[in-house]
């Protein structure tokens, strides 16, 4: 097995859009020729549109682009930029009179980052997809939905580390599965392989990192922050998100079972995850048709959902008076 890029696993292309100032951007996983997809959702406030349509009981067999941006539920207008570029270029489901895209899309909570007022809109997200059409440019960091992404918030924003979008990608043999992750957690973040924290919640002095966990655990004073760790105003304040992308060939029923297995990245790389303050949920996209065994395709989202995690914070910069990692 070896490492590959996400941009060499044939049949998407990403296109990524942000306002660096505001804290806030769109990443659009575009699948020109149709992607058939599902999806698994675990967090408890979920900002999404059009995820229904991935159950296998729903008629709709292939979608054409997956959306992750920033805004909440505020910013879920950016599909309807995508949609119209995609309608533009001839691309969806023919009714005759046009073709209509289907484009799912989920949002991560970065309203207490930068400027609350400015969201991903549909002119976002018709450059972000303009871009994945004629020149891809995806990068790890503080890029496209991972604009406005910290992770480790039990205590506030005060005490967060800032992160981003990650990826990684690998090839065994003919299969190739990969993955793209914002992340946008409520918790820690560890680095599965040594069990290390590397990204989370801040130790007072703001130069190291404290366990959320035993936060939660040890003291009712979490309480008094609920308010701050929830956005505020009752809204979920955190999320991550991932879209995991293969060339095996797998139907929706599948790819929703893929799906629930990459959870396992999240689970054994951020800790707590999957409260009721994130809106946890991962997408898995067949673009081709490779003979693969579902469980063998599972085990490895897993590893590339959590290895594209150690991007994430590997790859971000410190912004919005928020520390990266790599300058604790």
């Amino acid at each position: 097995m070896k490492v590959i890029d996400i941009k060499d696993i044939e049949g998407i292309s990403i296109g990524q859009t942000e306002n660096a100032s505001a804290g806030t951007g769109c990443t659009v996983i575009l699948c020109k020729d149709g992607a058939r997809a599902g999806i698994d959702v675990r967090g408890g406030g979920p900002a999404s549109r059009d995820t229904r349509i991935l159950d296998p009981l729903m008629a709709a067999q292939q979608i054409h682009a997956v959306v992750l941006a920033g805004g909440s539920a505020f910013g879920l207008g950016a599909a309807d930029g995508v949609m119209r570029l995609l309608e533009e270029r001839g691309i969806g489901f023919d009714v005759g009179v046009t073709k209509v895209p289907l484009v799912p899309q989920s949002d991560i909570f970065d309203l207490t980052v930068g400027d609350p007022k400015v969201r991903p809109d549909a002119s976002m997200g018709y450059e972000a997809a303009r871009l994945a059409m004629d020149a891809p440019n995806y990068r790890n960091g503080n890029y496209g939905a991972g604009c406005g992404a910290t992770a480790g918030k039990a205590l506030g924003m005060e005490y967060c580390t800032k992160t981003g979008i990650g990826s990684w990608a690998v090839q065994a043999g003919d299969l190739k599965i990969g993955a793209v992750v914002v992340l946008n957690a409520l918790g820690d973040v560890f680095d599965f392989r040594s069990g290390k924290q590397i990204a989370g919640l801040l130790s007072e002095d703001r130069k190291s990192f404290r366990s959320s966990s035993d936060v939660l655990k040890s003291s009712m004073d979490i309480i008094d922050n609920r308010y701050a760790a929830f956005g505020g105003d009752g809204t979920v304040a955190n999320t991550t998100l991932a879209v995991v992308v293969t060339n095996a060939d797998l139907s929706k029923a599948q790819l929703c079972k893929m799906a629930g297995m990459a959870q396992d990245g999240y689970a054994r790389s951020i800790a707590p995850v999957h409260s009721s303050a994130d809106g946890d949920s991962i997408y898995a996209l067949s673009v081709g048709s490779v003979k693969a065994d579902q469980d063998v395709a599972g085990v490895l989202a897993a590893e590339v959902v959590s290895m594209a995690i150690i991007k994430a914070v590997e790859s971000s910069e410190s912004a919005f008076g928020f520390p990266a990692a790599k300058n604790l």
